[in-house]
């Protein structure tokens, strides 16, 4: 079985995921509606420490798929895994990134903007790698190349392919997610690279207790939307 529910109202329940730990077997859930893009549902609702935690546990795979398919594959693999795992999905409708023969795996994430001069690494997951595409569009226009990353794996993360592409890039990278500083993607990527020299990372996540409105107003309300990644690039590129 994979109890799916409101990634809000799953969290109550950690402390019995932190007990099976000690268990042999399988449990696996998905939290939806996580993140600020709910408009009138309002903060209550709103899953923003959810990766924090559950990447807190040991043994636990974290799965943040941003479209159908990829949201297909992390059910897939959360099937077949024995142990804890966790898929995280946003409430918004989002565009199909993936064909449906794409292939995912446990400890991987998916490039999926690159090019030969690329300036900086932009790190996305969920909503935010929508955000980052559209950002890279923007930057494009202005004659800078940017590679972007969905981090569909969050927990266990491919440390070595993060600092390959780092490196890649100029050694800047730009985190941007939906949910609060401490514990996510953008600490998760911090951990990945932290015995690296020469590795800068610009990190914009939700750094209030948020609130209700329109999705866009929400994401740049918040320091989360393509213009924000925007000028996070231009930062770190001086």
């Amino acid at each position: 079985p994979l109890p799916s529910t409101f990634a809000d109202l799953l969290l109550p329940g950690l402390l019995t995921s932190c007990a099976w730990v000690h268990l042999p077997g399988h449990i696996s859930g998905a939290g939806s509606h996580a993140g600020i893009l709910h408009r009138e549902d309002g903060p209550s609702q709103m899953a923003l420490e959810d990766i924090a935690m559950f990447r807190a546990i040991p043994g636990c795979v974290f799965f943040y798929p941003s479209d159908a398919v990829s949201c297909e594959r992390a059910c897939e693999l959360a099937a077949n895994f024995q142990g804890i795992v966790f898929i995280r999905t946003s409430r918004p409708n989002t565009p199909v990134l993936y064909g449906n023969d794409e292939s995912f795996a446990i400890g991987k994430f998916k490039v999926v903007r690159k090019g030969s001069g690329d300036k900086c690494l932009v790190i996305g997951a969920g909503i935010t790698l929508f955000e980052a595409l559209s950002a890279a569009d923007q930057l494009q226009k202005q004659g800078v190349s940017v590679r972007v990353l969905d981090l569909f794996c969050v927990k266990p993360i491919d440390q070595a392919a993060i600092v390959a592409n780092a490196r890649e890039c100029g050694g800047r990278i730009v985190v941007v997610e939906d949910h609060y500083p401490e514990g996510g993607l953008g600490d998760a990527v911090c951990s990945a690279i932290a015995l690296e020299r020469n590795i800068v990372v610009k990190h914009l996540a939700v750094c209030v207790i948020p609130r209700s409105g329109p999705s866009a107003a929400l994401l740049d309300m918040f320091g989360i939307s393509s213009f924000h990644i925007v000028k996070a690039v231009q930062e770190v590129l001086k």
